[in-house]
């Protein structure tokens, strides 16, 4: 398949308290190198967006720190108690450059690297009777999200922590489930034994980000 030329635009959710990571901040731990969160933006910025907004929230200042010199936009959720859906509508109301879809990325992800990213976007580009792309790994539901630029401002509202689960829920016939050849769309980092695991598993394949 040939490359497609649609222009995206990304959020990345960086507002968490990391509650089950038992006393770190799982954003700010090493990960390939690098602060966490930092290898998660670079890789969404491989995959080419025409706009990046980062948001932060918990350890704002930390979080701030570790993206410097990035380009990319950051935006403090202040309610960010109030769940991920708060976080997905700052980030959706900060975007100032209308595309064709919109990615919303968690900002964990350390195993997607920027060529994972454009494949959900190639996927997007080539349907023609839907309109939200959602990555699956056999029945387990994965991220990021991928929506048509219409769908943005049904992320302004909806019931909080459910963040595009809505959006999803409300239009379940513009749901692509795109089945996914890898796992990596369905690994994160929630707890302390993910977080070994998967540096473990990042160590082992010794890959650079951006690249397969």
């Amino acid at each position: 398949m040939s490359p497609t030329t649609i222009g995206f635009s990304a959020i990345v959710l960086a507002a968490g308290s990391s509650s089950r990571m038992r006393g770190a901040n799982k954003l700010l731990l090493p990960m390939g190198g690098e602060p966490l969160i930092r290898r998660t933006v670079r890789a969404v910025l491989g995959a080419q967006p025409e706009e990046l907004v980062v948001v932060t929230g918990f350890a704002d200042r930390a979080v701030r720190q570790a993206l410097a010199g990035l380009p990319i936009h950051l935006r403090t959720n202040a309610a960010f108690e109030q769940g991920q859906m708060s976080s997905v509508a700052v980030g959706a109301r900060a975007l100032t450059m209308a595309t064709d879809a919109v990615m919303v990325c968690l900002g964990d992800m350390a195993l997607l690297d920027g060529a994972d990213y454009r494949e959900l976007i190639e996927v997007f580009a080539r349907l023609e009777d839907r309109s939200i792309v959602v990555p699956l790994f056999g029945a387990q539901r994965g991220n990021p999200v991928v929506m048509a630029w219409r769908h943005l401002p049904g992320l302004f509202s909806g019931q909080p922590n459910l963040g595009c689960r809505k959006l999803i829920l409300d239009h379940p016939q513009e749901v692509f489930a795109y089945q996914a050849a890898h796992d990596r769309f369905v690994v994160d980092v929630d707890t302390p034994e993910d977080y070994a695991f998967i540096a473990q598993r990042l160590a082992a394949a010794d890959r650079p980000v951006g690249t397969r």
